[in-house]
C-alpha cells in the first residue's frame, strides 16, 4: 500500500442524528451528521410522519393547495360560462326556433316573444300552452321538438 495517498480513518466517528440519536462507528471523519437515522425513520418506527427536509412538504402541500383552489376556481368560471350561455340562448326571439307558421303566431298572439318564455310554459305550465286556442298537441311535440333541437345547436357553437 502506497504511503500518504489515503485518508485517515477514524475508527471511533460519532454520529449525529437531528433526533438527539448518537452512535459510533468507522470512518474517515471524524463526525458525521444525518437527518434521518433507525430511531426516527417512519420505515423503522412504524410511525406515519412526514420528515421535512428544509421545507420541502410545506412547498409541495401550498403547491397542492393551489393547484386544489385553481380547479375550483375552473368550474366556477365554467359554470358562470354556461349559465351565461344559458341566458343568451334563452333571450334569443322565438323566431330563432324556426317553428311552423301557424304555431309561431299562436304563441305571438299570445305575448310569448323570447324563447326563455316559451321553455318556462313547456318546462313548468303545460295546461297554459294547451289552453292557447288553436294549440294542440301536435303543436305542442312540435315545440318541444324545436326547443330541444335549438338548445344542442346552440349550445354546440358557444
Amino acid at each position: 500500500m502506497k504511503q500518504g495517498i489515503h485518508p485517515k480513518y477514524y475508527p471511533e466517528a460519532t454520529v449525529v442524528c437531528s433526533c438527539g440519536n448518537t452512535w459510533t462507528t468507522g470512518s474517515t471523519s471524524e463526525s458525521l451528521r444525518t437527518d434521518v437515522c433507525s430511531q426516527c425513520h417512519p420505515f423503522y418506527t412504524g410511525e406515519q410522519r412526514i420528515v421535512d427536509t428544509a421545507g420541502q412538504v410545506d412547498r409541495f402541500m401550498k403547491r397542492l393547495s393551489r393547484y386544489g383552489s385553481h380547479q375550483e376556481d375552473a368550474k366556477k368560471r365554467k359554470a358562470a360560462a354556461l349559465k351565461k350561455t344559458e341566458q343568451r340562448f334563452l333571450r334569443q326571439q322565438l323566431i330563432a326556433l324556426q317553428l311552423d307558421d301557424r304555431v309561431f303566431q299562436i304563441l305571438s298572439d299570445n305575448n310569448i316573444v323570447t324563447v326563455g318564455d316559451l321553455a318556462k310554459l313547456v318546462a313548468n305550465d303545460k295546461a297554459t300552452l294547451m289552453g292557447f286556442t288553436g294549440f294542440g298537441e301536435k303543436a305542442y311535440e312540435e315545440v318541444e321538438t324545436k326547443l330541444e333541437a335549438a338548445r344542442s345547436a346552440f349550445f354546440a357553437k358557444a
